[in-house]
């Protein structure tokens, strides 16, 4: 029913009503949307920065699942933009609000306004100008629409007013709507047709060395128990992306590891010797194809996404199939027989994790000072409590969480970077916000905190208790190997490139209130940990770390 109201309060109540709990922004932006935002109950979650906002915005929009909603004043505008190539990257349905310089002053060199057309055209899936409180129903509604439908992606709206004041402030008779199917993801679940279903067992009982990569899609969908119910049923071995790594449990015999280039080599080299390989929810990214060379161009492929122009993007697909993950899981899973197990080709791959495991024992126990990064992860797989969310900065950090850390339990979460260095610490607090009864542990190196360093008083002022593992090796020791092999060796000026000064940042975070430790040995991490999930308060663990503790190269067939 239509009734007098502004756009603030139509805002609030469109937000609210699609479940968002939690608004990350800078300020001046939309203030009278904030304080009805603040009537229904919805945390306002004030930023350092406006990349800082995106990236909470990606976490709570990944872990919930859901809509997440983050906004900048014009001048900022560009800024949250930057911050938007990750939750791009990621497929979060991410929604952003900008203030805009009025229309009239438009391509006239107003005070701090440039173009913002182009700088969100890059990192969303629709954009839209708002100039009035009667057009906001039209665009926020598809807004969500957009967001939530196919593949997941950010949108954005620009609201008339430095500050959205034009559309915000002013009355209209507006009627607020939900439309419940675009408040989570996916928001429809479409099948794969039954011709395609067949055509796909067909191919899969006759190959000799079958294996599946899982994507980000079979999370987004909540399809672990179909991936693994399929998998089992057929005698199929299974990779995960970074993006899936819990959606399949970590020492099933069937489990192969993370491919591509943030990967076990074991990983890879299954997928290379496969005779078949079927991607499912997996974009066939340069990351998860390591180069589009995993597996080896020519391999027969079939791909399963709910979203058509993915199929064969990559790779030329024998059977290209669209649909929702878990629904037509489900339809291949009552359509297929269950085959005898594959023993040699298993046997197979299973010698090649057992190989890969090996070489890796000698680090991974490995009692070093400073402590090596292996051994690291280690004490995280053992220590990380059942229903925890993992959140990893990108570089080493997502090859450490990637390729070491086994999550051991069907309830933990994993989330990480797909792009930009210092995501990891925002990324934490927005996951936070998402679940705030689990415990959040974000992974990071002294490379990836200091982008972002300020947002521990974020955390702070909001209460919002995660912890931050630093692994400190006071360097961007994955450029070493690049820097030197320029300058033809070490010298002092390639240190400068990579290496930094010993840094305190369990010193950092107690000045601003938050709870900090240092560890310096294996045997002192699971006490810091007990520590930092009991303190009631953010907290950062700076782990000190073997300089040396460098990843080896992905692996790639010769």
């Amino acid at each position: 029913m239509m009734s007098k109201m502004t756009g603030a309060r139509f805002m609030a109540e469109t937000v609210h009503g699609y479940g968002i709990t939690h608004v990350f922004f800078v300020p001046y932006i939309a203030p009278r949307a904030l304080m009805e935002m603040e009537k229904l109950g919805i945390k306002r979650i004030q930023t350092h920065g406006e990349k800082a906002a995106a990236y909470m915005a990606d976490a709570y929009a990944r872990i919930k699942r859901s809509p997440s909603l983050c906004m900048a004043q014009s001048v900022g505008a560009v800024n949250l933009a930057a911050g938007l190539q990750d939750a791009y990257l990621a497929c979060a349905p991410v929604i952003a609000l900008t203030g805009r310089e009025n229309q009239i002053n438009q391509q006239r060199h107003a005070y701090q306004e440039v173009d913002h057309v182009n700088p969100f055209s890059a990192v969303t899936k629709y954009s839209a100008f708002v100039a009035n409180p009667e057009q906001l129903p039209v665009y926020l509604r598809q807004a969500f629409r957009s967001a939530t439908s196919g593949t997941p992606a950010p949108v954005h709206l620009d609201l008339e007013g430095l500050a959205g004041q034009m559309v915000v402030d002013y009355e209209a008779d507006l009627e607020v709507i939900i439309e419940e199917s675009f408040a989570q993801v996916p928001p429809f679940r479409p099948e794969v047709e039954l011709e395609k279903v067949l055509e796909t067992l067909q191919l899969l009982t006759q190959a000799t060395r079958p294996i599946i990569v899982a994507g980000g899609g079979v999370t987004a969908s909540g399809a672990r128990a179909e991936l693994l119910e399929l998998a089992e049923k057929l005698s199929i071995p299974v990779a995960t992306s970074l993006n899936a790594k819990t959606m399949f449990p970590y020492d099933h015999p069937l489990a192969v590891g993370v491919p591509g280039l943030y990967s076990r080599s074991c990983a890879n080299q299954a997928v290379c010797e496969a005779d078949l390989v079927f991607f499912i929810g997996s974009h066939t990214g340069g990351q998860v194809t390591n180069g589009y060379q995993i597996p080896p161009q020519g391999t027969p492929i079939i791909q399963l996404d709910i979203n058509p122009e993915e199929l064969g993007r990559n790779y030329p697909t024998k059977v290209g199939m669209q649909g929702d993950i878990r629904n037509s899981l489900r339809k291949i899973i009552d359509h297929a027989e269950t085959v005898e197990p594959r023993i040699h080709w298993i046997n197979q791959v299973q010698e090649l994790v057992r190989d890969w495991k090996e070489s890796v024992s000698d680090l991974v126990n490995s009692d070093m000072v400073p402590m090596r990064p292996e051994r690291l992860c280690r004490e995280l797989t053992d220590y990380l409590p059942s229903d925890a969310i993992l959140v990893s900065d990108t570089g080493h950090s997502g090859i450490w969480t990637g390729t070491i850390i086994d999550l051991k339990h069907s309830d933990q979460m994993f989330i990480r970077c797909s792009g930009s260095l210092g995501w990891g610490l925002p990324a934490a607090i927005g996951a936070k916000c998402a679940q705030p009864d689990r415990p959040v542990l974000c992974f990071t190196g002294d490379g990836g905190i200091w982008y972002h360093l300020s947002e521990l008083d974020t955390a702070m002022k909001c209460g919002i208790n995660m912890v931050i593992l630093v692994n400190n090796n006071h360097s961007l020791n994955q450029e070493k190997g690049g820097v030197e092999g320029v300058y033809g060796g070490q010298t002092p000026g390639s240190d400068e490139l990579w290496l930094f000064p010993d840094a305190d940042f369990a010193g950092m975070a107690e000045s601003m209130g938050c709870f900090g430790i240092t560890v310096h040995k294996p045997s002192e991490l699971s006490s810091a940990l007990d520590q930092a999930f009991a303190a009631g308060k953010p907290a950062v663990v700076d782990v000190k770390t073997h300089l040396d503790g460098i990843a080896p190269q992905a692996w790639t067939p010769s």
